[in-house]
């Protein structure tokens, strides 16, 4: 194995073990000379060790042990704010924009006129204080009218359609994408350049009714998705590859 390898297998034996939980992750220099290796073999294993997961660097702090993974399972219905929260992590929420917008690509997926009035709700989604998400739900404007009223700080989408008296979706589909941020995105992600991050379009309905077009730009280091599966048919509703 070479030695890069043979450092990251000792640091994740070491990792799984709790060696670190009581204090900071070494510094590379503290590996180095720890290890009596050299600086470039000590950031090819951390390196590695930040593609799995393990670590993450951070601005300011250098190194840090990744405690802050979400997990949800793919085929379901679920709620990106109940998914954080369920964790004991506080999710909280900066508006970037909340707006009656037209937007053609949404309102073909709500099967509107390109024309219609749309409601934008564009938040950076927030967990235990850190950038986890940035946000993009266009909804009918004569459904989601009264959520431009609300105080988004700490809550969540589906649950002000309900206060509102609005339809919720209960069906729909989604499909994940890997990719490199813009650079934009990757500032208020607080994000390397070179990063990698989820993509998600969802398209929510009620009933076969169309509700909200949404878009997810989620960081891959911070959550992870799982898919339950058995053997059957293709959901109906997925959208064809030539939609893609």
């Amino acid at each position: 194995m070479p030695l890069w390898a043979q450092l990251e297998a000792e640091l994740k034996r070491r990792l799984d073990a709790g060696d670190f939980d009581d204090g900071a992750f070494p510094t590379d220099l503290e590996l180095t000379e720890d290890y009596e290796v050299s600086r470039h073999t000590v950031r090819e294993a951390i390196r590695h060790l930040n593609r799995t997961g393990l670590l993450r660097r951070e601005r300011g702090r250098g190194t840090v042990i990744n405690r802050s993974e979400f997990e949800q399972s793919l085929g379901a219905l679920y709620s990106l704010f109940e998914s954080v929260e369920s964790r004991g992590v506080e999710q909280t929420s900066e508006v970037l924009e909340l707006a009656v917008v037209r937007e053609p690509t949404a309102a073909e997926h709500l099967e509107l006129p390109p024309d219609s009035d749309l409601v934008l709700v564009a938040r950076l989604r927030m967990a235990g204080g850190e950038p986890l998400a940035i946000d993009r739900a266009w909804l009918p404007y004569d459904v989601a009218a009264p959520l431009l009223d609300v105080d988004w700080t700490r809550t969540a989408l589906y649950d002000e359609l309900r206060r509102a008296g609005a339809p919720v979706p209960n069906l729909g589909w989604e499909r994940l994408t890997p990719v490199v941020p813009s650079a934009a995105d990757r500032r208020l992600l607080d994000l390397d350049r070179g990063e990698a991050a989820f993509s998600l379009e969802r398209r929510g309905c009620r009933d076969g009714l169309p509700i909200e077009w949404r878009t997810t730009l989620i960081r891959g280091d911070r959550y992870r998705f799982v898919a339950d599966w058995s053997a059957g048919s293709l959901n109906p509703l997925r959208p064809d590859v030539a939609d893609a």
